[in-house]
């Protein structure tokens, strides 16, 4: 079975490199990646994680995404005007509060899928392994754990926003 952190490092070196297809197996888990000839990744192994299984189901309707961008403005100016409040209160530089940050560049998404509820709300407790958000790479689903026992308190990354490698995405108050 890959980990996240396998994952994120094998994607860097065969996007940074001139490789087009690459195949990797360990323990009965595979691996396939391509790409310039559209990106398609498959994990096989034998006691399939609900966490690839996802990523797999979600993959086909994200290429739509682009073409309902207009559709899509109301909703968001809606989601917006909730959470803009909560960017210009940032507590960014208070030092009581822990930042969860992107652990890579790509989509942010908020819940499973458009249909979903979001994984967290603000004033939700968490736990180290409670998954926080999706943040997409190369159509490859990358599930965001907390990291940290606690309770959120701002989130400060859109849904659908381009995050940036180390932006913060949420501040947790830590559990005492």
């Amino acid at each position: 079975m890959f980990k996240v952190q396998e994952l994120r490092e094998i994607i860097k070196l065969v996007d940074s490199s001139s490789l087009d297809e690459f195949t990797y197996e360990v323990d009965g888990a595979k691996l396939k990646l391509k790409k310039n000839k559209g990106v398609v990744t498959e994990v096989i192994a034998p006691q399939a994680p609900a966490v690839v299984q996802q990523a797999q189901a979600q993959a086909a309707p994200q290429p739509k995404e682009e073409p309902k961008a207009e559709a899509k403005v109301e909703p968001k100016k809606e989601e917006e005007k909730a959470s803009a409040p909560a960017a210009k209160s940032s507590n960014l530089d208070d030092p009581t509060l822990v930042k969860i940050t992107s652990p890579m560049v790509g989509t942010f998404y908020r819940a499973p899928s458009p249909d979903s509820p979001p994984y967290v709300q603000v004033g939700d407790k968490v736990e180290p392994d409670t998954v926080v958000c999706i943040v997409e790479a190369m159509k490859l689903f990358n599930e965001i754990e907390a990291e940290i026992k606690g309770e959120i308190v701002e989130i400060l990354a859109e849904n659908e926003q381009l995050v940036e490698f180390g932006q913060p995405l949420f501040l947790v108050k830590p559990a005492e």
